[in-house]
């Protein structure tokens, strides 16, 4: 290959730290809360999470690079199941991104409340959830380029704050304090990962989005594994590490209530100042966070209707690209979801929108794993990368299952709805894959 046209690919370390930036967004910054629920024990969850996050990504850059289909998830789905195989990964993962973006929404809220100084009735919190998403949709019918650039940027009022404190707050960190908040509800080891393995697994999500397309990567066959692994591994230190430390310096009974803990923390070994500072970056960064996946879930509709998975209103663009139709009514469907969701507490609210997206967001990872097998047969893998790649891709689907079942019964009750209502759309339009099918077999 030559060098012009290698000279705009990325290499290793360029491909990692656009992983490392996609990886770690707004799922963060609410952890140390959640965690504290169960106690400085959820360290377990972490390490599970993370072996089975490993196992996902290397089996997702296996994926990456032996697809030649479009469509992501629904393409690598393809393969073993057919167009409705694609149809159900592309619909699943677009409903879990619906679910996750009001759970974004309500984290900024959660940070707002405690920069303002607020005390939100449950229909408040619901009601400032509908405003932030409506708050970063519109700016997006002027089309992608701004507000992808303003995400690029905000993302990183997480990143510095998260990876400060993973390296700083060591020298504020109280052994005994991360000892007493150690098991506060005296659950059993392998209660406490069930309890723990929804919130460890959100902050994943989107590994997937890292498997860059060959075309993307200057050897991808040997580019890609090692960055996804590479940041993979780098990330769940720095989740690891942060929220460890932040409970070994505030109290479990303190740190439980916070509906902003890296601020509270960064208040606690600096000042209040500085914990209002942190407070403000991270709701920037979740609105510049939300700006971008508004528009990249509306594009997932959009895509979808293009190829006639879904009604043409959500295939209607501008001049300049903008599924704006699309948007309008995703966020309508996003702002009865945030009413339905509607719990005594913004923390009850939050637990019930992660166990969502987490459950409809593994549908397409299993049908993914699943499918690896067919796609290496098709283009001649060798038998040794055939095994150690069907072996990780067991293990991602086994950690899969386990997250599906700890995610509890009506996270899975009302994510087997949504699934189910997926046939049920796709049979209303399956016909017209039939008549290609019948033509192509006919031209044949």
């Amino acid at each position: 290959m030559s060098t012009a046209a290698t000279v705009h690919k990325m290499g290793v370390m360029q491909l990692t730290l656009l992983t490392v930036v996609n990886m770690m967004g707004s799922g963060i910054i609410l952890l140390p809360t959640k965690l504290a629920e169960v106690g400085t024990l959820s360290i377990t969850s972490w390490i599970v999470t993370a072996l089975g996050s490993l196992a996902l990504a290397y089996a997702f850059a296996k994926c990456g690079r032996f697809n030649r289909k479009a469509g992501g998830m629904g393409g690598y789905a393809e393969y073993a199941f057919g167009t409705a195989g694609n149809f159900l990964a592309n619909y699943t993962y677009g409903v879990s991104l619906l679910i996750a973006n009001v759970a974004i929404a309500l984290t900024a809220v959660g940070y707002m409340q405690a920069f303002f100084g607020w005390t939100l009735s449950p229909v408040a919190v619901s009601l400032a959830s509908i405003a932030v998403l409506w708050l970063t949709t519109v700016p997006n019918f002027g089309g992608a380029r701004i507000t992808g650039q303003i995400g690029a940027v905000t993302v990183w009022g997480i990143i510095l704050p998260v990876v400060g404190i993973s390296l700083i707050g060591w020298f504020w960190f109280d052994p005994q304090i991360y000892l007493d908040a150690w098991n506060p509800r005296n659950m059993g080891t392998l209660d406490a990962v069930s309890a723990s393995i929804s919130i460890t697994l959100w902050s994943f999500l989107g590994l997937e989005s890292a498997c860059a397309n060959a075309d993307a990567v200057e050897n991808p066959e040997r580019t890609v594994p090692i960055a996804v692994l590479v940041a993979t591994i780098g990330v769940a230190l720095i989740y690891i590490a942060s929220t460890n430390v932040v409970a070994g310096i505030i109290p479990n009974a303190e740190l439980i209530k916070s509906s902003a803990p890296f601020g509270l923390a960064f208040s606690r070994i600096m000042s209040p100042a500085a914990g209002q500072v942190v407070i403000a970056l991270m709701i920037i960064a979740c609105l510049g966070s939300l700006l971008g996946w508004q528009f990249t879930v509306a594009q997932v509709f959009k895509s979808s209707s293009d190829v006639g998975y879904f009604v043409r209103l959500f295939g209607k663009a501008t001049a300049k690209g903008t599924p704006v139709v699309g948007m309008i009514i995703l966020t309508l469907v996003q702002t009865g979801l945030a009413m339905m969701t509607m719990s005594p507490s913004l923390s009850e609210q939050f637990n019930l929108l992660v166990n969502l997206a987490v459950v409809t967001n593994l549908v397409p990872y299993i049908l993914s794993m699943s499918a690896l097998a067919v796609m290496m047969k098709a283009y001649g893998a060798g038998s040794r990368e055939y095994s150690l790649s069907l072996s990780m891709a067991f293990v991602g689907n086994a950690y899969s299952f386990y997250a599906l079942y700890s995610s509890g019964q009506e996270a899975m009750f009302w994510g087997a709805l949504v699934t189910f209502f997926g046939w049920l759309l796709y049979g209303t339009v399956s016909h017209k894959f039939d008549l290609v099918r019948n033509q192509d077999q006919k031209a044949v």
